[in-house]
């Protein structure tokens, strides 16, 4: 049953992700929003446990909470990925635009850039393992 909710949202997220993506100013603001709202949630819920005393009040102390949540963020890795992201980062060192600031018809060119190499692998995987049956056949 779990896995046929996480099926039907998966879906229901791709059809969303892919209407949105032509309309990148209401998918910004209605991320922005959601993000926003999360974290306001999270934010109000650490106020309560703050006031309530004891060690959660000491643990959602904030100048504690950064500290703490620093750390878990580093070891899971997600420090960097969660505050800056890893395309802002890529882009940054291959000298790109950002995915944002691409066309369509740069994405497009990208994408079939990607398909004619991952193809051209193929083709020299299988050049190599046909010398390699000829080798051995000798």
């Amino acid at each position: 049953m779990f896995k046929a909710i996480t099926n039907y949202f998966d879906k229901l997220e791709d059809r969303v992700r892919m209407r949105l993506s032509h309309r990148s100013i209401i998918y910004a603001f209605i991320g922005g929003m959601g993000t926003i709202l999360i974290w306001r949630g999270i934010w109000h819920s650490a106020d309560i446990l703050m006031t309530k005393g004891g060690f959660l009040g000491w643990f959602f102390y904030e100048p504690i909470t950064i500290v703490w949540t620093s750390l878990i963020l580093l070891m899971t890795g997600l420090f960097v990925s969660n505050l800056i992201g890893e395309r802002v980062i890529i882009s940054g060192i291959k000298k790109e635009k950002k995915v944002t600031d691409k066309t369509e018809i740069e994405v497009d060119k990208e994408e079939d850039e990607i398909r004619e190499m991952r193809d051209k692998i193929k083709q020299i995987s299988k050049d190599v393992e046909e010398i390699k049956k000829a080798i051995l056949n000798k």
